[in-house]
């Protein structure tokens, strides 16, 4: 998820981002999109002051195209601790690849497992329409208690002031505290010579997510928890039902300055996942979720040196740490007129390195064997108050570039 910040003024050093305006042409190459072309607008400030909204297009010479809008922290008149952010895509893919079974020339094996062959999966053409509105509500603790918007000071693109979390590992004490409910809705048609049908799934997520991070869009110190438990009742237009439980643990420790870097921070995440409504019965598996959710792996968050929902089973299991480097030197100040446009306070040169599997029962032992990794670097930039990420990394499986708004773990 994106994330972004509308300080306020408290010297004249400190930099107001209230009302910046995101606006970014981009270009890419990817299996799925081929030679793409997109444009990313953002405000800060909009359409409520504490408010954020991005949307973003891409469209390649596959034929693939995409949509994207989503806001955050839109406050609702008298519950002035109720938060609500709303998520829809809608895109179009052709020829797009989807590790689900059906492949004939891997007949009686299941794709996405640990040990699948990474050309087990079907291909077809189709859409593909996600929405998730996720109700927030602010606890009255830590630095929730007497505050409940925050009041964030910039200088330079790094917090000064403001911070909201990072002082104690007390939730009474530091973070703030959300219980969350978040109705989602997905839809994959695919249309293909091995697989044509539908992968749908509606339900609610029940979360609470416990932000004791300094400083959300940006960490420098800090913890994230996250406890999810997801149901899909089967209603409606659901594929079938299901139940997945998640935790998500994030930790970051500031090293400070050096000669060559004006902030170094390594930022350390833990995930995993189970699913304890999976039944198997003769081989056939029900009350799971659709490879697109629950314990899956790959693409642009988690393993990202290998495709999209790579990875799908019953449990997983994902460590990732990553030294997030602020260099001295701005690149953009070289190019004044791009600078004039973009805005580029500060970039991040970030190695990384990821470990992970999926297993059909969560087994400790198996989850923590025979474990993919993936490793790389992204080059991210501060972009009139959005941070803007592409990470190329590379597995046993090839080399692949992943662009995405916002800096991962606890998206």
């Amino acid at each position: 998820m994106f994330c972004a910040v509308t300080p306020s003024v408290l010297a004249e050093e400190v930099e107001d981002y209230s009302g910046l305006r995101l606006s970014l042409p981009f270009a890419f190459y990817n299996e799925t999109f081929g030679l793409s072309a997109g444009w990313v607008e953002g405000r800060v400030g909009y359409p409520q002051p504490q408010a954020r909204i991005l949307g973003t297009i891409i469209a390649g010479d596959t034929g693939s195209a995409t949509g994207f809008l989503a806001a955050e922290d839109l406050r609702v008149p008298r519950w002035n601790r109720l938060f609500i952010d709303p998520i829809f895509s809608l895109g179009y893919y052709n020829d797009a690849d989807t590790y689900v079974d059906g492949n004939p020339d891997f007949a009686g094996k299941r794709a996405g497992t640990n040990d699948s062959n990474k050309d087990n999966f079907v291909t077809g053409s189709g859409s593909d329409v996600f929405s998730r509105v996720r109700f927030k509500y602010l606890l009255p603790i830590g630095h929730g208690r007497n505050q409940v918007v925050p009041d964030y000071s910039i200088r330079d693109g790094f917090l000064v002031s403001g911070a909201t979390g990072g002082s104690s590992l007390n939730p009474f004490e530091s973070g703030r505290s959300f219980f969350e409910i978040r109705p989602f809705h997905r839809a994959l048609v695919s249309d293909g010579d091995d697989f044509d049908g539908e992968l749908r799934t509606n339900g609610l997520d029940f979360v609470y997510f416990w932000d004791n991070r300094d400083f959300p869009v940006n960490p420098t110190k800090g913890v994230g928890l996250k406890l999810q438990y997801s149901r899909d009742f089967g209603w409606f237009d659901s594929t079938d039902s299901w139940t997945v439980m998640q935790a998500e643990f994030d930790a970051y420790h500031e090293f400070g300055e050096s000669a060559w870097f004006r902030s170094r921070v390594l930022a350390f995440d833990f995930w995993t996942a189970d699913t304890p409504s999976w039944s198997e019965n003769g081989g056939v598996i029900s009350n799971r979720p659709p490879p697109y959710t629950g314990a899956t792996l790959g693409g642009l968050f988690r393993m990202r040196g290998f495709p999209e929902e790579r990875f799908n089973d019953r449990s997983a299991i994902y460590y990732s740490a990553e030294l997030r480097m602020t260099p001295y030197w701005n690149p953009f100040d070289q190019w004044p007129a791009a600078q004039e446009l973009l805005g580029v306070e500060w970039v991040q040169v970030v190695p990384f390195g990821e470990m992970g599997r999926v297993a059909g029962s969560y087994d400790l032992g198996e989850l923590h064997s025979d474990m993919k990794w993936s490793a790389g670097i992204g080059f991210r930039a501060w972009v009139q108050g959005f941070v803007v990420r592409a990470d190329t990394a590379f597995s046993g499986e090839g080399i692949r570039l992943q662009m995405m708004i916002g800096q991962p773990f606890q998206f």
